[in-house]
């Protein structure tokens, strides 16, 4: 179950309460259920406040509030177990399957994990005659985004009608999606060094460890199978969160936010990938099979990423 289906289903529940008279609430927006890592006092995989947003129209305590929606989405599919806590957050604890299930999905689907249904209109959003306007125009129209009336890019200009010839197209277009709109982007050459200091290539060397995991792995007789629990919670939430914040970068005009996703699982995998592979005399294992699987995901989701910001993923760096 990833954060999108949660928030449905949270959303959901929601409705139900109100149909049985146990909330008298107007049901929030699919976008208005905001999923996110447990708060310290939480527990669990996920967690929403929610309930402390609908406290006050329902004239009752945050807490009754939450309750009333835990009831309704105890038991539901994917999730193991709910539970209140603090002033009237809602923890969920997902079955330990649902960790195979999503990267099955992922694995299934490919690069059409996450992709906007729309397909991209190659620069429909109205746009100032300027470097970083256009980029975002042609960005956000790979994200699936569609132009309100009158709407138009609106973004600090670049100041640099260079920038291009001087990083070459993918660090470019790093740099000028990189900080939200209404910051000026960096833009030195920073961003073509290959060291950790330079996110992009922190980016595109996880999708390359990715690819040569799977490599190395067939070398020593085995590929990938989702399947055991694989304890590594930052990359499997980074892997789950990808559709929804694809979603967000469309919805909220802002590519910055995949950018920043896609440090955030980069730096995930590269913290796991140390464990995928059997060490000395090691036999491959069910748990290498599964955390080969995870990684392989992971390398999807950047790829796709990638490709939403218009920039290559190269295997070999």
């Amino acid at each position: 179950m990833t954060p999108a289906e949660l928030s449905r289903t949270v959303r959901h529940a929601v409705c139900r309460a109100v149909e049985d008279g146990a909330l008298r609430v107007d049901v929030p927006a699919a976008e208005g259920v905001k999923i996110e890592r447990p708060r310290p006092g939480g527990c669990g995989d996920y967690a929403t406040g929610v309930a402390l947003r609908l406290a006050r129209q329902a004239g009752r305590p945050a807490a009754e509030v939450a309750e009333a929606i835990r009831q309704r989405i105890a038991g539901d599919h994917g999730i193991a177990h709910v539970e209140v806590t603090g002033p009237g957050f809602l923890n969920f604890t997902l079955h330990s399957s649902a960790q195979e299930q999503l990267v099955r999905r992922v694995l299934d689907e490919g690069a059409r994990y996450g992709a906007p249904r729309r397909s991209a209109g190659g620069g429909s959003f109205p746009h100032a005659d300027e470097e970083r306007a256009r980029v975002w125009a042609d960005t956000l129209a790979r994200l699936g985004a569609e132009p309100g009336p009158g709407e138009s890019v609106r973004v600090v200009p670049v100041g640099d009608q260079n920038v291009v010839r001087r990083l070459g197209p993918d660090a470019a277009r790093w740099a000028l999606l990189a900080a939200a709109a209404h910051d000026r982007p960096r833009t030195d050459a920073g961003l073509l060094v290959q060291h950790e200091r330079n996110p992009l290539h922190q980016v595109r060397y996880a999708h390359s460890r990715a690819k040569a995991l799977t490599r190395n792995a067939e070398r020593l007789g085995f590929r990938s199978v989702p399947g055991p629990h694989v304890d590594a919670p930052a990359l499997t939430a980074a892997v789950g969160d990808h559709p929804a914040v694809v979603a967000d970068a469309a919805r909220l005009r802002a590519p910055d936010r995949l950018v920043r996703h896609l440090e955030v699982t980069a730096e995930a995998l590269l913290s796991f990938q140390h464990t995928v592979l059997p060490v000395g005399d090691e036999k491959p294992s069910a748990a290498h099979r599964s955390r080969l699987a995870l990684a392989e995901a992971a390398g999807t989701v950047l790829a796709g990423g990638l490709s939403l910001l218009g920039i290559s993923a190269p295997e070999h760096l």
